[in-house]
């Protein structure tokens, strides 16, 4: 690693302080990604802000109709989250689902979110749910937060706070795990709550997470998984790699959204 500036604030404000100090701070909020890049030497930020140290940002609860966690909450502490079982258990299995136990108990729904790695779970979650990702700055729609592979609207000086999901009547997350890493090779969050369902799909996209339209049309007209059935996606637009064409992937996505709807009906 290069050598690096280290910071432990104990604020939002103390952290965006220090963001806005440096053109190329970088926030810390897990590190299962900025580290072994750094360690790699592909990211060489002269700043590390810490936030695994700020009041207020890891927390779990229930507010109306919607599960709100905070940036800094632990993938295994979702996974366990009593709240969080009772009234979306989708996206408790989903947070059980990520990496192995390390990783579960290092890395945070906000780095996630705002790493937005193409094969991440947590995308489809926050999509697929209709999510509001909650800054310092702003609330942001899920539908106009995530902006490509890697990238969001996040500006400048911009930290997630936390994450506000609305409770669905139906859902369920199933993925096709890549063997070693856990990452999908394609991922797909279903989602129905009264008259509106979505579908969200991860590992799939060369631009990242996006919903299916084809997908929804089919269960917007019957939420049941043999409305899936016959149901093509296009290959257009798909990544391929060494581990999946983008032809598989997209023969993929509606045998596994066929497969979460299934768990969606069944925990209903």
């Amino acid at each position: 690693m290069h050598a690096f500036s280290y910071h432990s604030p104990k604020t939002v404000r103390q952290a965006a302080s220090l963001l806005g100090k440096s053109d190329d701070a970088k926030l810390l909020a897990g590190g299962q990604t900025l580290l072994p890049t750094m360690k790699q030497r592909l990211a060489s930020p002269t700043h590390l802000v810490d936030l695994g140290k700020v009041e207020g940002l890891a927390s779990i609860e229930q507010k109306g109709r919607n599960i709100v966690i905070g940036a800094m909450t632990c993938h295994a502490d979702v996974a366990t989250s009593a709240v969080v079982l009772q009234a979306i258990p989708a996206l408790a299995a989903l947070a059980g689902g990520i990496g192995d136990a390390q990783v579960r108990n290092r890395g945070t729904i906000g780095g996630s979110l705002a790493n937005n790695d193409p094969a991440a779970d947590y995308p489809s979650a926050a999509l697929a749910l209709n999510a509001t990702i909650v800054t310092n700055k702003r609330k942001i729609p899920a539908d106009q937060y995530f902006a490509g592979m890697f990238a969001t609207s996040l500006e400048e000086g911009e930290i997630i706070t936390k994450v506000s999901f609305p409770i669905p009547s139906k859902a369920a997350y199933e993925k096709f795990p890549n063997p070693a890493s856990r990452y999908a090779l394609v991922g797909v969050f279903v989602a129905k709550k009264g008259a509106d369902v979505r579908a969200a799909v991860t590992g799939a996209g060369s631009d990242g997470v996006f919903r299916s339209a084809e997908v929804e049309a089919a269960l917007k007209a019957r939420f049941n998984p043999k409305a899936l059935d016959g149901v093509k996606v296009s290959a257009k637009g798909l990544n391929g790699d060494i581990h999946a064409s983008a032809d598989y992937r997209a023969h993929l996505i509606p045998v596994i959204a066929k497969r979460a709807v299934t768990k969606a009906v069944a925990k209903a």
